[in-house]
């Protein structure tokens, strides 16, 4: 029998706060943590709003300061200092900072990160204008999306698998995925897994602007401009953070009598083999993403009562995407509760996965389902559907089964399948 797998620690740091407590809490509350961009680089772009980590926040605890050394900040991108602080906290959450040699080598990780530091690559070329000698050293491992990984790896002096995946907004997902495979098949007892992001800038804003995938209509109401599934949806806006997950096998977890958050029954991944950055049209991908989660976890459709989607608010892609559930859970799928959180938090595009997988974990733990807020109209897609709109909602079964979607450009799909121990 495969090894089963659970969440022992959680750690988060995003637009809706620098912990998962806060972030949490936020989501809960329907909060948004979107805001308006008021920076005169980003005068040109038709986007002026996007989802940040408060710095506000991060300055007045003294977060970074608390944990890392100026030589060792030298070192990181945004991204990776994002995904080192949730590391930090998921670690404590655990309580898992092993000395001794076997649990060192049987604790692996994979992090990911969906783009690189599209800032510091900009301010490496101006600089390079000025002279050879004023590119940093540290250029080249600051914009590998593998250095999250890498960095917790040397930090905490963990020998297993040290993997990284970047397969766009599907990055999050696909990395807890492929970690739970890691310890499903005994290639690791514990594995400290997520996703970082931090690319928000007047280049990714400008390229994204001109696939027309951004929101543009809210720019003066920016709490308003992230709507999955509202019939007034114009598109995503971007967020930026890191959240990230200790996974156990489960008989580890036990000896360690440590709080389990919830267990990954399962795991699919498809391809729509369709268009470059639209899924496909009749949500083949997706249907085939949570089949196979499904049938990898051993149970049945019914089972599952809650999804938490994908949805980024694109017309395209929320639409689709209810259009795969409908598909596949036929008359199951009003039974079912759906809610998109990045109505609160935006996009995170590489971190969107683990972090909205890590809010599922929080549902599955608590039995509260986080709400879709900005929802005044479900759009035509979404009749007949349970969508949880703007107040959370309560989940009443005893053993409580999730789906968490993930889509990335390029047609690649994740599904994972999360449940209450």
């Amino acid at each position: 029998m495969k090894r089963r797998v659970v969440i022992t620690g959680i750690g988060m740091i995003s637009p809706l706060g620098h912990n998962s407590k806060l972030s949490w809490e936020s989501v809960l509350a329907g909060r948004s943590g979107i805001s308006q961009i008021k920076n005169n680089d980003y005068i040109k772009i038709p986007c002026k709003v996007a989802a940040f980590v408060s710095e506000e926040t991060l300055n007045k605890e003294d977060i970074v300061n608390k944990y890392f050394t100026k030589s060792e900040r030298r070192t990181m991108s945004r991204g990776t200092l994002f995904g080192m602080l949730a590391a930090e906290e998921a670690l404590q959450d655990a309580q898992w900072k092993p000395d001794d040699t076997k649990s060192l080598e049987s604790t692996g990780v994979c992090v990911g990160m969906g783009m690189a530091d599209l800032v510091h690559i900009c301010e490496t070329r101006e600089a390079l204008n000025l002279g050879y000698s004023r590119v940093s050293p540290y250029f080249v491992p600051r914009i590998l999306t593998n250095m999250v990984a890498g960095q917790i790896s040397i930090k905490y002096g963990f020998q297993g698998p040290n993997h990284s995946v970047s397969t766009a907004c599907a990055t999050g997902a696909h990395s807890i995925g492929d970690a739970f495979r890691l310890i499903q098949n005994g290639h690791a007892d514990v594995m400290v897994c997520g996703g970082a992001e931090a690319s928000i800038s007047p280049l990714s804003l400008a390229g994204f602007c001109r696939i027309r995938a951004l929101s543009t209509a809210y720019n003066d109401d920016p709490s308003a401009s992230s709507r999955p599934f509202d019939k007034d949806r114009d598109g995503f806006v971007m967020g930026e953070g890191s959240s990230i997950l200790v996974l156990e096998e489960l008989n580890h977890a036990l000896a360690r009598q440590i709080q389990i958050y919830g267990e990954i029954l399962g795991y699919g991944m498809s391809g729509d083999a369709s268009h470059l950055t639209a899924p496909h049209g009749e949500g083949k991908g997706a249907v085939l993403a949570m089949e196979r989660a499904i049938s990898d976890s051993n149970i049945i459709k019914e089972e599952i009562t809650y999804i938490n989607a994908h949805a980024t608010s694109t017309q395209l892609g929320d639409a689709i995407e209810l259009k795969a559930i409908k598909s596949l859970f036929q008359g199951h799928s009003p039974r079912i509760a759906i809610s998109s959180t990045k109505g609160a938090h935006g996009h995170l595009l590489g971190a969107a996965g683990n972090l909205e997988a890590c809010f599922t974990a929080l549902a599955c733990f608590y039995g509260l389902i986080p709400p879709t807020i900005n929802l005044n109209n479900v759009c035509e897609e979404g009749y007949g559907l349970n969508i949880v709109a703007n107040s959370m909602g309560k989940w009443q079964n005893e053993r409580r089964i999730a789906l968490k979607n993930s889509f990335g450009f390029g047609g690649t799909n994740a599904c994972l399948c999360i449940s209450s121990i």
